[in-house]
């Protein structure tokens, strides 16, 4: 299992739509989440900075395959299409990437 983290901003006039639309998420969203094993999702935000943090536990073997199997996913893409203009990319990101990776420094058990 690996734990991984990702960051980028809110838009600040988006902020009751994105929470209003992840109180309610499509299950087939999560269903696709699942299916491409991820585990314990969570998204955090900081206001006023607007940032959001996810966090996810990877359970498979072949983190690429599976995001291409999301990727290939026409209810996620309908998803992203909606929540992805409410959304800033951090102008660090690397390049290919929307939400920028995060490094894990620490955990304990």
């Amino acid at each position: 299992m690996e734990r991984m983290g990702q960051v980028l901003t809110l838009k600040p006039d988006t902020i009751d739509e994105y929470k209003r639309l992840h109180r309610d998420v499509w299950p087939a969203v999560l269903q696709t989440i699942a299916d491409c094993n991820i585990r314990n999702y969570s998204i955090f935000l900081k206001e006023p900075e607007n940032l959001l943090f996810a966090y996810w536990e990877y359970h498979g073997t072949d983190f690429a395959a599976d995001m291409k199997k999301m990727d290939a996913s026409e209810d996620t893409q309908r998803w992203w299409e909606i929540c992805g203009p409410m959304q800033e990319p951090l102008p660090t990101r690397k390049e290919g990437e929307w939400w920028a990776r995060m490094e894990q420094v620490f955990f304990t058990d």
